[in-house]
């Protein structure tokens, strides 16, 4: 991406446009929404559908040691006893005496920490955003997870979780992987699912919701591989970003000793400059054998792993990476969100990286005049299936072309009444806005080449 400076979007606009130009949509609208869930458009979709993509590729497609997985999003709850989420998984909960709001204490704090007197004594001066009080209720833990039940016959009925986190699903079938898909240690198992937090407070948008995609990769090692494992994929990852995004907008950062996880052994974020400032996108973490460990004590189940060069059995330690898909397209709106004035007037133009593109070329004929329109389709069929298409015949051409930079497509192309004779389109390049002539014939593999 340029490193030009570029208009920053506040979190206000950003809803506003992804709302305008069908990227995002507040879920149930029509019945007032629900608080930390959301609906992804037409062309949100795309993106989305894009960005994970571009992401299993360059895990799986790209890694002959890495293999995919799909797990179930409702797993046995000992799962969940054995991971530490129905101990541990909570956030400090607060509530207003006077209006019943419900708040994160930390957040309402500013302070990172769970410590209940330390929570009380930042709190001392903080008044309620809702109604202006101090009159807090004591700092009470408050779990994540979102209960569920399974049953037929009311009232026998089993408690069960929407999983919290999708990794679970890979540790839990670390052993069958390992027999089916004949695997040595270092390799690794990628997923990208859906994930459920009843967060006391969602928010910023797709920053904090109540339902989310991650995209995560477990790599199994033994021990004295984890370093040298940890240390390359932190960077791999971060090449990954910068491929796509503006490197400036983009960091690393270590956890403090506070902050990280009980089982961590090293814990570091990459974070994109958001409206709101640096905040985790990723995070990349070694987990020691914590996760085998426990999930081998739970079950009862062998999971540790032979190590021919030893001749003992060990048990592997896990290094991961974990991406919130619905945070990285929160980064590709705002990362390629830029205006210009062209003519006096403003262009809104979204850059986007063409694997990422929502719609990779629009086929717009200059008129609704049947010889156009029936060309322009043809045009059309000859493209179909081989890329996302627009094709848009309403308005002036002017005026779609606007429309078509507001979403990001990288070449429009114009059938216009010189295309009846010379049997040639026009192309438009969305960044430079250059237009060439290239002849129908030649379409496909020209394409081909400015969009591989």
């Amino acid at each position: 991406m340029s490193e030009n400076k570029k208009p920053t979007l506040s979190m206000e606009e950003l809803v506003s446009y992804a709302k305008r130009r069908g990227f995002v949509f507040q879920a149930s609208e029509i019945y007032g929404g629900i608080a930390g869930f959301y609906d992804f458009g037409p062309y949100g979709v795309e993106l989305k559908n894009n960005l994970k993509r571009a992401w299993w590729e360059s895990m799986v497609y790209a890694n002959p040691n890495i293999v995919g997985l799909d797990s179930a999003i409702i797993q046995n709850p000992k799962v969940w006893e054995a991971s530490g989420h129905t101990e541990r998984f909570s956030d400090p909960m607060i509530d207003c005496k006077a209006c019943k709001k419900r708040y994160r204490a930390d957040k309402m704090a500013d302070i990172d920490s769970t410590d209940a007197a330390e929570l009380i004594a930042a709190l001392k001066g903080v008044t309620c955003p809702n109604c202006g009080k101090e009159d807090w209720t004591e700092p009470r833990e408050f779990n994540l997870l979102m209960e569920t039940s399974l049953g037929a016959v009311e009232g026998d009925k089993a408690a069960a979780y929407l999983r919290g986190e999708t990794c679970q699903g890979i540790y839990t079938n670390f052993a069958n992987v390992v027999d089916t898909a004949r695997r040595k240690l270092p390799f690794g198992i990628a997923q990208i699912g859906k994930a459920f937090r009843n967060e006391i407070t969602p928010g910023d948008f797709l920053f904090r919701q109540r339902e989310f995609e991650q995209m995560e990769l477990q790599m199994f090692v033994l021990p004295s591989q984890a370093g040298e494992v940890y240390a390359d994929w932190k960077e791999r990852r971060m090449a990954w970003h910068q491929r796509y995004f503006t490197k400036t907008k983009l960091r690393f950062r270590e956890h403090g000793a506070n902050e990280r996880a009980h089982y961590a052994k090293e814990a570091w974020d990459i974070e994109y400059d958001y409206p709101f400032g640096f905040k985790e996108v990723e995070g990349i973490h070694n987990r020691g054998d914590w996760d085998l460990s426990r999930h081998s004590k739970y079950s009862g189940k062998d999971l540790t792993y032979f190590d021919e060069a030893t001749g003992e059995h060990v048990t592997p330690w896990v290094v991961e990476t974990s991406v919130g898909a619905d945070r990285l397209f929160m980064e590709a709106l705002l990362d390629a969100y830029d205006e210009e004035e062209v003519n006096g007037e403003k262009r809104v133009v979204m850059r986007f990286h063409k694997d990422l593109a929502p719609i990779k070329v629009a086929i717009l004929p200059l008129s609704k005049k049947p010889e156009l329109s029936g060309l322009a389709q043809k045009v059309y069929a000859s493209l179909g299936g081989k890329y996302s298409l627009e094709y848009d015949e309403t308005q002036s051409i002017g005026r779609r072309y606007r429309r078509q930079d507001e979403i990001g497509t990288p070449y429009c192309v114009t059938v216009d009444f010189d295309s009846l004779e010379d049997k040639a389109v026009t192309v438009r390049d969305r960044d430079t806005m250059v237009q060439e002539r290239i002849t129908i014939a030649e379409l496909p593999d020209y394409l081909k080449e400015k969009l591989s």
